[in-house]
């Protein structure tokens, strides 16, 4: 089938639906949508026998959905209305939500019903973008598989909403959730000021005061009991602050001041010169024993021959301070008596690189984005030069940019089923992590080529069939950690493990090109596009830093035989670029009767 999805960016979703429809055969192609006038051009262009938005915060022009099918897939059980979907069902403490495939017509939500999912919500309040990556994530994919499914049975017809029961607690039409709706007072209990900064993560943030700075407040983790004034601060670490509530404390990570063009970094960095005289914990959370409510970016612990490495960082963004944490705790792990080393990043995202962020608000982008990359060079090598260990880079959540790369050099690469491996956004750098020596050796030179100048994202079918990982997980989080203990054991054994621990050695040792010559390469490549921005990094950072809507849509991504409005790729150095096949014109098929 011709599909096309129509969103308002190429977002988690988009691009993991993008790339099962693919996986399945289809034709699929994306629209962005950067305009009613674009929208009606782009998918006359394009067009298709079916439109599917993952992604849509616009109204879809009358003119498409009358012409053409076109399904929202809406984060919300049948029933439910509005934009604020995820942040009520969190705010409201509700256990059980639902993703809807409607119809798109005149009224928002409103249109007939295609298909409809629902899953239970912890009672502990998660994040919204970790409810929206996993639990959302996974019924709006069975949603889009089952509307493609529908789609190719003529005699299908969807059933309008009036006549589809709403059997979920807490659905229906709610108004946008608004600052008012969700301030708090830090005399408030932990919970419940806990549960308010999760329903706002990570857009928009809750506006409050921390340390005398008016800021939007991010990443909330519970603390331990303290008595002091609400809303004093108590401490810091990694990056976060410790503040007091009504019954004890809270964990905040990052924060985005309320000044105009404020950036959402570390709390620490936001704070600045306010934390003078907070105390600081010296400690390596990898090296504590476990505590309750302890805040830890960074993990170690040890099950006989295995030793777990465990990282999580708040969107997968890592700045220079992320990067010498993990690097102090790889050195811990590799010096340790063990025979398997297994390297694990969080469930909402391995890695996604440098921290664009922290590198935007810095006083001096270009340095900054210099001491980012030397960083995350730092825990690439020691990735691929650990031979004391077999190492294992176990992806169980998405990875974009660097942080695709960051696992590669690794003895195996392991992925949970249903994430998104994306290779080097078109954000004008030429990328290092070492990429130019290890993906080579993955997937071989041509290949690796075209996944960096196609920056197309991947899915892990695809990525096992590369070589680019070796091993596919379960989907569920749970039942993946069940199987990756079993790999890790299987390569636990004594004598096999020294095997490919020699093996590893002796490749390392013949490599006629040292690894220092790789790195330099690469760097010398950064350096032009970070002082002399040759291709546009400084405009590309501040644009997804700030949110910046796109004024037309990707050329690699648009369906074949459409000509609208697109944006061009720029070769890589050395390189003509990217090239693409010419394919035959498209038949346009008649439009198949909506039911509105």
């Amino acid at each position: 089938m011709r599909i096309l999805l129509l969103v308002s960016a190429f977002n988690g979703l988009s691009q993991r639906i993008w790339c099962a429809l693919r996986d399945a055969g289809h034709e699929v192609g994306v629209l962005l949508a950067v305009g009613e006038r674009e929208i009606v051009d782009g998918v006359r262009a394009a067009a298709p026998e079916l439109i599917l938005c993952p992604y849509l915060k616009d109204r879809v022009p009358a003119v498409v959905w009358q012409r053409f099918r076109t399904v929202i897939l809406h984060p919300g059980p049948v029933g439910d209305r509005g934009a604020s979907s995820l942040d009520w069902a969190i705010t409201d403490g509700l256990r059980t939500w639902g993703v809807t495939a409607l119809q798109a017509v005149e009224e928002f939500d409103a249109g007939p019903i295609w298909a409809t999912r629902t899953f239970g919500v912890p009672a502990t309040p998660p994040r919204k973008s970790a409810l929206y990556t996993g639990p959302v994530s996974d019924a709006a994919l069975e949603c889009a598989l089952e509307v493609v499914a529908k789609a190719a049975d003529p005699s299908f017809t969807p059933v309008p909403a009036e006549q589809t029961p709403t059997r979920t607690p807490g659905a229906g039409p709610r108004p946008l959730m608004r600052q008012a709706d969700r301030a708090f007072d830090w005399s408030a209990p932990t919970e419940t000021i806990m549960r308010r900064i999760r329903a706002a993560d990570g857009s928009p943030g809750v506006l409050t005061e921390v340390g005398g700075l008016a800021a939007y407040v991010y990443d909330a983790h519970p603390g331990p009991f303290r008595t002091a004034r609400p809303g004093t601060l108590l401490g810091r670490r990694q990056g976060a602050v410790l503040v007091a509530t009504g019954d004890g404390s809270l964990w905040l990570g990052h924060l985005r001041p309320a000044a105009e063009g404020g950036i959402k970094v570390p709390a620490t960095s936001a704070l600045g010169a306010r934390l003078r005289g907070v105390r600081d914990s010296p400690v390596p959370a990898w090296a504590e024993p476990e505590t309750p409510n302890a805040y830890r970016q960074v993990r170690y612990r040890r099950t006989g021959a295995i030793g777990w490495l465990h990282f999580d960082f708040y969107n997968g963004a890592m700045a220079p301070g992320h990067c010498r944490r993990l690097l102090a705790a790889l050195r811990h792990a590799t010096a340790q008596d063990t025979r398997v080393l297994v390297l694990r990043g969080g469930t909402e995202a391995f890695s996604n690189g440098i921290h664009l962020n922290v590198i935007e608000a810095a006083p001096d982008p270009a340095t900054a984005a210099w001491a980012s990359i030397r960083a995350i060079n730092q825990v690439c090598r020691e990735i691929v030069t650990c031979t004391r260990q077999v190492v294992v880079a176990a992806y169980s959540g998405s990875a974009g940019a660097g942080g695709v790369m960051l696992g590669l050099g690794a003895d195996v690469v392991a992925a949970r089923d249903g994430i998104v491996l994306n290779p080097y956004y078109d954000m004008g750098l030429y990328g290092s992590e070492l990429h130019t020596y290890t993906l080579p050796r993955r997937v071989g030179a041509d290949r690796a080529q075209r996944l960096i100048e196609g920056k197309l994202p991947v899915s892990t079918a695809q990525a096992v069939r590369f070589g680019l990982i070796d091993e596919i997980g379960p989907r569920h989080p749970e039942a993946f950690t069940q199987w990756l203990t079993l790999l890790a054991e299987r390569h636990s054994d004594a004598r096999a493990a020294r095997k490919q621990r020699a093996a590893k050695a002796r490749r390392l040792a013949a490599e006629r090109i040292p690894l220092d010559v790789y790195e330099t390469r690469e760097l010398a490549e950064m350096s032009r596009d970070i002082y002399a921005d040759r291709s546009g990094f400084a405009a590309a950072r501040g644009a997804f830093v700030g949110k910046v809507r796109p004024t037309a849509t990707p050329r690699q991504l648009l369906l074949a035989g459409n000509t609208g409005p697109v944006l061009g790729g720029r070769p890589r150095p050395g390189n003509a670029g990217p090239t693409s096949e010419r394919r035959a014109p498209v038949t346009v098929r008649p439009a198949v009767p909506v039911v509105a």
